[in-house]
């Protein structure tokens, strides 16, 4: 969960009220977020520098404050306090309004064909009389900074300017061109840069460098001009400085770049929501019109308010309380969602939610639930088993195996679902499955480059490293495995599968065999002749990771769902095995297909 750090008192400033600690703690604990520390800011620059210096009296507290990661509009201090004094019944829910300006009079910002190579969106808004001090100012800041962080994943989906627009001269163009034909002169430096030379300079920039491969591998780079042909920023890299704010600054112009429209807008709507409460006309933004090549043009910010109807009894269900529609729509206010109710045709009562720009984590009527469980108070909830809540009959019928293998004398191994391409197929003597194995890109080590396919080299590795423990060695895995599957919208699907292993001075195929024929039993499989098909038989297969003559296939009800054997000793030798081992495994989901 991301971190927000603010300054004690001028949070208590914005709340209209001071507290204690524990007072504070507990403010936190019923609006869902957490008091993580409490520290100051000389005190982070000690500790950084491995500094022993003595805490001075008048240094400022930092509060350090852990709020849900979905929740935007609280990753500074404006938000959070807002927030904190609509839920305490301080202040209403602000309307946020677009100025009424006509069309000719509207800003434009034109957008070239040439961006949909690599950043083809683009939103724009403008806050107008912002009165900036040193506290605010460095706030707006933060604030982009933690969306860069968060939403905007490191600026790969959205990357923030926010520009003075008074030393700027509309209308804007969007564009993409080759790096040698832009120049200008970036943030914090004093001379022109050309595009191609900026990007070598910047590799030695801590902050910065770690953005460069996000356009470098481009042929074109997207850029922003106003008509005067002046650079107002690099995205995602750097603004302009021609354009810098300072604390002087009036007139804000804010413009969001990205792959990701939907994040894109939300990105945008969290600053001019946040920020309008310090402009002259408090929470009204000026729209923005943006113009595609084509044609098309979309008015931004969009602060339209999102409607949905949550039925009561979802609610109180849900929550396991029983609380009267007046109570809920209360409650919903105070978490800054404007809600009323109605009666349905059937005298079933629900809840009209209005979801204002701020709350874009607000989604679906469980998100609406949540915020009502929020506000009630999670420690006023009384306890009790909720008879809606059911395992599923894949983890039902996991655990009952589970226990009876244990039963059996198995002890259950958990392994990584990740593996190198060797293990899951080479050390097994299989074929290298490029149509089979979900490949991880860009793995960190070359121990986690495919999702498993098989319990089979996770089990082996154990024993591998446990060779010296006392014989025999009887361990169980019950867990899933990933393959390739078209059909699927991901294009992989998941298998619970079951494996265990003997290892001993003799292979112990017997006992193997045996549980498979427990297993079975205890599912309810009758063993059958190879010509009926309503239980379950085993026929000789020729698996490269099995002794050949030595294993064979499980059908159930004409299906092949696992095999067992005794594992090759090549397949031993690979993963460091000197004793003899029997292996089975099978497929789990098997049991539950309605066509069995």
């Amino acid at each position: 969960m991301p971190t927000i750090s603010v300054g004690r008192d001028r949070l208590f400033e914005a709340l209209g009220k001071t507290y204690t600690q524990e007072e504070f703690e507990e403010l936190c604990f019923s609006f869902g977020i957490e008091l993580d520390d409490v520290t100051t800011e000389k005190a982070v620059i000690r500790k950084e520098k491995h500094m022993d210096e003595k805490a001075e009296e008048d240094e400022e507290v930092i509060y350090k404050i852990e709020v849900p990661a979905n929740r935007y509009d609280l990753l500074c201090l404006e938000g959070l306090a807002q927030s904190l004094r609509i839920f305490y019944k301080q202040d209403k829910i602000p309307s946020y309004t677009l100025a009424k300006i006509s069309s000719d009079s509207m800003i434009k910002m034109h957008v070239k064909p040439e961006t949909s190579l690599i950043r083809p969106y683009i939103v724009c808004a403008v806050l107008r009389g912002v009165t900036f001090d040193e506290a605010r100012y460095n706030s707006f800041i933060d604030l982009q900074d933690k969306l860069h962080q968060n939403i905007c994943r490191r600026r790969t989906l959205v990357a923030i300017g926010t520009h003075d627009l008074d030393t700027l001269q509309a209308p804007f163009t969007y564009e993409a061109l080759p790096p040698s034909s832009i120049e200008f002169v970036p943030l914090k430096q004093e001379r022109s840069f050309r595009v191609d030379e900026l990007m070598e300079f910047y590799k030695s920039d801590l902050k910065l460098k770690k953005f460069l491969h996000i356009i470098e591998d481009s042929s074109v780079y997207p850029v922003i001009y106003d008509s005067n042909r002046t650079v107002l920023s690099l995205p995602p890299i750097i603004n302009g400085a021609h354009s810098a704010i300072t604390l002087k600054t009036k007139n804000v112009f804010i413009e969001c770049t990205a792959t990701d429209l939907t994040k894109a807008k939300i990105v945008l709507n969290t600053i001019v929501t946040t920020f309008s409460g310090y402009c002259e006309k408090k929470f009204e933004i000026e729209p923005v019109e943006v113009i595609y090549s084509d044609g098309k043009s979309f008015t931004y910010p969009d602060l339209s308010v999102y409607n949905m109807k949550v039925p009561l009894s979802y609610i109180n269900g849900a929550i396991g309380v029983n609380l009267e529609a007046e109570e809920v729509t209360s409650l919903l206010n105070r978490m800054q969602l404007h809600a009323d109710k109605s009666v349905l045709g059937n005298n079933e009562c629900s809840i009209n939610v209005a979801v204002p720009p701020t709350r874009s984590d607000v989604l679906h009527p469980c998100d609406v639930m949540e915020d009502v469980a929020i506000a009630y108070g999670y420690n006023k909830i009384p306890e009790g088993k909720i008879l809606s809540l059911k395992p599923l009959p894949l983890n039902e019928l996991s655990d009952l195996i589970r226990r009876e293998i244990a039963m059996n004398g198995f002890t259950e191994v958990l392994t990584f679902i990740l593996c190198s391409w060797r293990e899951n197929f080479t050390m097994l003597n299989r074929k290298d499955g490029k149509s089979t194995a979900v490949v991880i890109g860009n793995p960190r080590s070359s121990d986690f480059e495919v999702v498993r396919t098989s319990l089979m080299p996770g089990i082996l590795k154990t024993v591998g490293h446990n060779k010296d423990h006392p014989k025999p060695i009887k361990i169980f895995e019950v867990g899933d495995v990933a393959v390739l599957d078209e059909t699927k919208d991901v294009g992989a699907t998941n298998r619970r599968q079951l494996a265990a292993l003997y290892c001993g001075a003799t292979s112990g195929f017997e006992l193997i065999h045996g549980l498979v024929d427990r297993i079975m039993e205890v599912i309810g499989a009758e063993f059958v002749e190879r010509d009926e098909h309503d239980g379950y038989f085993i026929e000789p297969s020729n698996e490269p990771e099995y002794l050949l003559g030595r294993q064979a296939n499980i059908i159930y009800y004409k299906k092949r769902i696992g095999t067992f054997g005794i594992v090759h000793p090549e397949v031993l030798n690979n993963f460091d095995i000197p004793d003899p081992c029997s292996f089975v495994e099978l497929t789990i989901e098997s049991f539950l297909d309605k066509n069995h």
